[in-house]
């Protein structure tokens, strides 16, 4: 564990205590002597953390402190930079762009030894096999979300049946082979899964739907719940 890991480990630590914790305890659950522990509380407090202790009470992390942003652990880079790396070939152009740049704005704030554990890496992305959707489309979706607006759309469903539907989206589903648009649909009266692939022509409105994206959320989820459930039974 290098020593930008313990600083980092230490602030978790403290962070989940609501209550002083002992300096024992604390050293114990990092595999470190007393001794560096306490170098390492006054390294961090330094730094400005609030960290107060005391003898034969323990210590504790007071709020409003927060390490600089971009101090990650080894298995929390893993994870960034494979999710960064999924994002670059599976999301639109402007998802995969950015996601690009978040990847270059953090390695060129990480401290050298875990620059260098990002730009080694070994977590791959298999090839793509995902059915064609149109840039245009999906960003045009993606900022009705954004905005918790109507939408216009011509859908094709899997029986081959058109029909023109006035939608309201509020989360995308990306899978392995297809992109799931979920929505209230107005002509069903009810929740909906539309695949991009099927979706011809989009029209966005300017007129905002009456339940936010927070709420249609949770109403997909309690059912997706019930469903669940029910298939269990």
């Amino acid at each position: 564990m290098t020593r930008t890991q313990r600083l980092l480990g230490l602030m978790q630590i403290l962070r989940r205590h609501r209550y002083p914790v002992t300096g024992q305890s604390l050293a114990q659950e990092l595999g470190i002597s007393m001794r560096t522990l306490y170098r390492d509380i006054a390294t961090l407090q330094q730094q400005g953390a609030d960290i107060t202790g005391e003898a034969g009470v323990g210590y504790i992390l007071r709020p409003g402190f927060m390490l600089p942003p971009l101090m990650f652990s080894q298995h929390e880079i893993e994870a960034l930079v494979l999710g960064m790396r999924w994002v670059e070939q599976r999301g639109d152009s402007q998802l995969a762009s950015a996601a690009t740049d978040a990847l270059a704005k953090i390695a060129s704030v990480l401290p050298v030894e875990l620059r260098e554990e990002l730009n080694a890496n070994t977590l791959l992305i298999g090839p793509v096999s995902i059915t064609h959707v149109d840039d245009e489309l999906l960003m045009s979706v993606r900022k009705a979300i954004h905005q918790e607006c109507k939408i216009a759309v011509a859908y094709c469903d899997s029986n081959g049946n058109s029909s023109e539907r006035t939608i309201w989206p509020f989360a995308i589903g990306y899978f392995e082979q297809v992109r799931i648009l979920m929505a209230w649909c107005e002509l069903r009266g009810s929740l909906r899964h539309f695949r991009f692939d099927r979706i011809s022509r989009i029209a966005l409105s300017s007129q905002r739907y009456p339940q936010g994206r927070r709420a249609l959320m949770k109403l997909w989820r309690e059912r997706e719940c019930n469903e669940h459930t029910a298939g269990k039974n």
